[in-house]
């Protein structure tokens, strides 16, 4: 029987074919603009490589990506089916789905000891595809397997892609260091403004109607106050930070979302020599940011109750840089204020201080948000198309989160005056039930409560709609209003991060968040399931801006229209050509990069293989083999989730991964070491933990080695800042340490800056010192597993139990068990300590160490000086 045709699991566009033949050809690192369908190629190279007879592996991909490929494959009829490799597999069934063949999802940590291992044929690996490869740096996991992948496969390619590009546009030569980690000598790049992109998208364009929005005076006049503090605040950070990039801080940037990650990282080396001040302006213009985005996305008594917070809370205001004593703070909290109660002059009755107290209801001016409006007017729109046509175009409302959303549905369902109600009576007055308003517009009508109330009890009583009978059309009749235009489809979680709201019947819409989601592919789902003619983008965001030119493009000759709602000469509009200019800045800086890259003919797969050991001239005149001067350092498991492991590799010194019960790095025979990075060193001495540690080196090896690691753009001090001379608490870290080195002479400690460092400083401590051997490591792991004291033994007599000669690791339980004490021992026959060792040989032993008398040396040196 034939097997089923497949096919294609995504319909390829004419520009994303492009992208993919380019990289089918040659290996390479492609760059897309977001939202023009990364994914979509990636997707069909998994269904090109779903073959038994190859071996694809793909890394760096999250559970959520691995799903939706999957899910997308199997509508496809792809057969096998690539699979996810997780812990949930054993060692056995892993090397088995190797071999079986296919594309598989594989966990980095999995690979890297599956490869050091050679649990997984390398060299028979068809290849390897990177997801996100702009997160792909030198000491991450995924740069170690690929390194280990070409070190035994040359022949085997690497595709890897990006949708990221600003992500390239920040220090020096970053794309070229990815390359080189990568191992891939092609760059490919396609922006938005590519020729055969925009060419193709420029023939499929949607039918776009930009609402240009003005907000109300108040909010402009609170728009204005917020970037004048901004402006503030970001002078005082460039007087007090002259080392700053000056081009980086400005008011454009710091509206934007990507400022924090801008100033941190150049903040973060030096974030501990940082006044209060510096801390303090980065953190108010954080706050300012979120006020903007307030203002804009919710209702007024939303932002007036977050403004309120933040005056209020004598917290916040004695923790602030001074932005609150501004004349733009005085002005920003007045037109708040007047959004809500009216006039600013205007005081609430029984409120002679002019504070927040709650006035009574009818004097509230509760000031409705631009947008509601208008896009109540566009649904009038389409449901007056829908009815001219004799068609039923679905509608997909795209806002910013999920409180945007709740707000929506709310304002479609019951109206502006019945929302605003609601939300002042929860914040800011009395906690009583608001008025329910019939329709958006909160028109009052004769018994629509009791109709209301008996449709609202039809719904309940039939159950929630789902999303395919929302646009399928059933339950049209659950939650209907007198006007026919919107009702609640069905009442989502507030915790809900995936949700879509449905308002129904007429036109059929569903309101889906923009940001928030756990699932990144769930908005995508909701576009294909609900088919839309008419999308309302609530709030502009760039990819999804994209995503629509790609579902339109994919759709020839089916309608749609685009309602983009934005306001004018706001932050909003900003922030949206901000991210625009952004993009297009970062493809111009690759495009320069593009053109200068130098990198080899041949991948570098070579490491640092300077010498650890010295060729002995003793062993058969000084020929030794090649795997005798390897050096080699033994690995717990458990490590692999640091980036040390990729850095020692590197260094030329082999990996060899075992689960150790004692220590985390096995160096030499005798010298164990016990990493801790500041945070785990913290918790380890509170908990007790790594006194167990300690003991546990100390017995089982001659140099056990305390390794505590910084990060290196996050310093550390053990002194407590801003304190001279003290009195030391047990209960800091510093005396804590004292006191393990006080109990364990023998152990050292060693500070290391940087995982760098660390690979650097163990190459060192391996100079002219034998290899250690696994088996040996594992062997006295397990041994001293047993040998931990447990907390009924006192740790004195059990090391002085351990000591006597006959007793070991196997007997000493048995002893410490049946005696009372050391003097009960002694009294001991030697049948009876032979019962309790288990052996007569080391009974005799402990028999005659116990009952031979032994001359003092000064009694022996007083008898020889008197003869």
């Amino acid at each position: 029987m034939a097997a089923p045709e497949q096919k294609p699991a995504v319909r390829l566009l004419q520009y994303e074919n492009e992208i993919f033949l380019d990289a089918l050809h040659e290996d390479g690192l492609t760059i897309t603009a977001k939202g023009l369908g990364a994914d979509r190629v990636l997707l069909n190279y998994l269904q090109l490589y779903s073959d038994a007879s190859n071996l694809v592996i793909v890394i760096n991909t999250t559970q959520h990506e691995e799903e939706y490929l999957i899910e997308e494959l199997s509508v496809a009829g792809v057969s096998p089916l690539p699979k996810s490799v997780t812990n949930e597999y054993s060692i056995t069934d892993r090397k088995a789905l190797y071999l079986s063949g296919g594309v598989l999802f594989v966990t980095s940590r999995i690979l890297v000891v599956d490869m050091l291992t050679n649990r997984i044929p390398v060299d028979l690996i068809t290849g390897v595809l990177v997801y996100r490869a702009h997160r792909i740096i030198e000491s991450c996991q995924e740069a170690f397997i690929l390194r280990l992948y070409r070190q035994k496969n040359k022949q085997g390619f690497i595709k890897a892609f990006s949708d990221m590009p600003t992500a390239f546009h920040s220090g020096m030569c970053h794309v070229e260091r990815v390359m080189k980690n990568l191992f891939v000598r092609k760059l490919y790049l396609w922006p938005r403004f590519h020729v055969s992109v925009q060419d193709f998208l420029s023939q499929h364009k949607p039918e776009v109607v930009e609402l240009h929005l003005h907000m109300t005076d108040s909010m402009t006049a609170i728009q204005t106050s917020i970037l004048d503090i901004m402006q503030a605040c970001v002078r005082e950070l460039r007087m007090f930070n002259p080392s700053l990039e000056a081009e980086d801080l400005t008011v454009e940037n710091a509206i934007s979302l990507m400022f924090d990650q801008i100033v941190r990282q150049q903040l973060d080396p030096v974030w501990h020599q940082l006044s209060g001040k510096t801390r303090q302006l980065v953190a108010d213009l954080k706050t300012l940011r979120t006020l903007l985005v307030y203002l804009t996305q919710y209702d007024c008594v939303t932002f007036y109750n977050l403004l309120q917070s933040l005056r209020g809370t004598e917290k916040s205001f004695g923790k602030n840089s001074g932005w609150l004593f501004l004349d733009a703070a005085n002005s920003m909290f007045v037109h708040a204020r007047a959004r809500v109660y009216g006039h600013p002059g205007k005081v609430a009755k029984g409120n002679d201080k002019g504070t927040s107290a709650p006035p009574v209801n009818p004097d509230l001016r509760l000031e409705e948000n631009p947008k509601w409006k208008a896009l109540w007017d566009v649904l009038q729109e389409v449901r007056e198309e829908n009815t001219k046509l004799g068609e039923q175009g679905s509608v997909l409302i795209a806002a910013y989160d999920d409180r945007t959303c709740s707000q929506i549905k709310e304002y479609l369902c019951d109206g502006s005056h019945s929302l605003l109600t609601r939300l002042f009576n929860k914040t800011l007055g009395t906690d009583r039930a608001a008025p329910r308003a019939e329709g958006a517009q909160g028109k009052q009508k004769t018994g629509g409560g009791k109709k209301r109330k008996v449709e609202k009890e039809k719904a309940a009583a039939e159950g929630q709609v789902t999303l395919t009978q929302l646009v399928k059309g059933q339950g049209e009749d659950s939650c209907q209003t007198d006007e026919g235009l919107t009702a609640c489809a069905k009442e989502p979680p507030v915790s809900s991060l995936n949700a879509y709201y449905g308002v129904l019947p007429t036109p059929v819409t569903i309101i889906h968040p923009l940001h928030g989601n756990n699932d990144p592919y769930s908005l995508t789902r909701t576009l294909r399931e609900v088919n839309p003619s008419y999308v309302v983008l609530y709030d502009p965001e760039m990819e999804f801006v994209r995503q629509l030119e790609v579902y339109k493009a994919g759709r020839p000759g089916e309608p749609l229209r685009v309602y983009f709602l934005m306001y004018t000469s706001s932050t909003e509009e900003q922030r949206f050509l901000t991210s625009l200019r952004r993009e297009k800045l970062a493809f111009e800086h690759l495009i320069k990069e593009k053109a200068s890259l130098v990198l080899p003919e041949e991948p570098d797969v070579t490491r640092d293989m300077t010498p650890a050991t010295e060729v002995s001239t003793r062993r058969a005149g000084g020929q030794e083999s090649q795997e005798a001067l390897q050096p080699k350092v033994i690995v717990d498991m458990r490590e692999f989730r640091s980036e040390l492991p990729s850095l020692i590799h590197r260094r030329g010194v082999d990996i060899e991964p075992i689960t150790l019960q004692v220590g985390d790095y096995i160096l030499t025979p005798d010298m164990c070491v016990e990493r801790k990075s500041i945070s785990d060193l913290i918790g380890s001495l509170n908990s007790g933990r790594l006194f167990n540690q300690a003991v546990a080196m100390t017995r089982s090896y001659k140099r056990p080695i305390l390794l505590i690691e910084f990060d290196a753009n996050k310093p550390f001090s053990l002194q407590t800042k801003g304190v001279g001379h003290y009195e030391m608490s047990f209960q800091e870290v510093q005396a804590k340490l004292a006191l393990l080195t006080l109990h364990f002479p023998g152990l050292r400690i060693l500070w290391s800056r940087s995982p760098y460092a660390t690979a650097e400083l163990f190459q060192e401590l391996k100079l002219n010192r034998p290899e250690p051997d696994a088996a040996q490591a594992a062997a006295i792991a397990m041994e001293t597993e047993s040998v931990l004291p447990s907390d009924k033994y006192n740790h004195l007599s059990h090391d002085m139990v351990l000591k006597l000669p006959g007793v070991n690791s196997k007997n000493y339980r048995s002893v410490l068990d049946k005696t009372e004490s050391l003097a009960d021992l002694v009294t001991l026959t030697q049948d009876q300590i032979a019962e309790h060792l288990g052996n007569a040989a080391n009974a005799k032993l402990l028999y005659e160490f116990l009952h031979t008398t032994f001359t003092p040396t000064s009694e022996v040196t007083k008898t020889k000086t008197k003869r």
